[in-house]
């Protein structure tokens, strides 16, 4: 079995299947860590695999991302070298990486900014470095493969802090209550919502490429 982290409901349905074990984290990163866990006893590896924030300018919305290492409490901790050789074969466009993991979203252009000249990496999620403390504790091999969801120079309305539920599904009620209160960040909501789209269409099809174990170990 491969576990898999993701973020959403629609990424982890997107990626789950018979030999693939996913768990959506829905931005706890407690409760995240607590179910790898408890999985990862029966994993032969770990991938985290959905969509991303970038921090690098220019990367567009759509594009994958392949880590060559995620930066973990300020360590960069390396992926295993032939899972991430055989994600960037089955994904060719894709472009390789650090990539930094946070426990909160990165809402602001200027933070994406700043964290890409800091730290160097290229896009940040909310799960890949818990993901990747379970790989380590357990030692098992770790992959990253994010799909850039929202461009580093745009800033995320604030509706979509409050838009995903803690079991990874979409809070609907609370985005309405955010627009309510501040109906001006509607045009910027409509872009995010546009964008994720793209994302989430850019991972189906880079699924299906990357097949059943998204690549994983006993896979030539």
């Amino acid at each position: 079995m491969i576990l898999a982290a993701t973020g959403l409901q629609r990424e982890r349905r997107i990626v789950a299947g018979p030999d693939i074990e996913a768990i959506a984290g829905g931005g706890d990163p407690v409760r995240l860590e607590a179910m790898l866990d408890r999985f990862a006893g029966n994993a032969s590896g770990i991938i985290s695999i959905g969509i991303a924030g970038a921090l690098a300018p220019g990367l567009p919305v759509g594009q994958w991302v392949v880590a060559d290492a995620v930066l973990v409490d300020g360590e960069p901790l390396p992926t295993d070298a032939m899972w991430t050789s055989r994600l960037a074969a089955r994904l060719p466009d894709a472009v390789r990486g650090l990539l930094l993991g946070a426990n909160a979203m990165v809402m602001e252009a200027t933070q994406k900014a700043a964290l890409h000249s800091t730290t160097g990496a290229i896009a940040v999620d909310m799960e890949s470095h818990i993901a990747a403390r379970v790989a380590r504790r357990h030692h098992l091999p770790f992959a990253v493969a994010r799909v850039v969801s929202d461009a580093a120079h745009h800033s995320l309305p604030p509706a979509a802090r409050v838009g995903m539920k803690s079991d990874g599904g979409m809070d609907l009620p609370a985005v309405l209550r955010s627009l309510l209160a501040n109906p001006g960040q509607l045009p910027a909501l409509i872009r995010t919502g546009l964008e994720a789209e793209r994302g989430f269409r850019s991972l189906l099809r880079g699924h299906r490429r990357l097949g059943s174990r998204l690549g994983g170990p006993d896979l030539a």
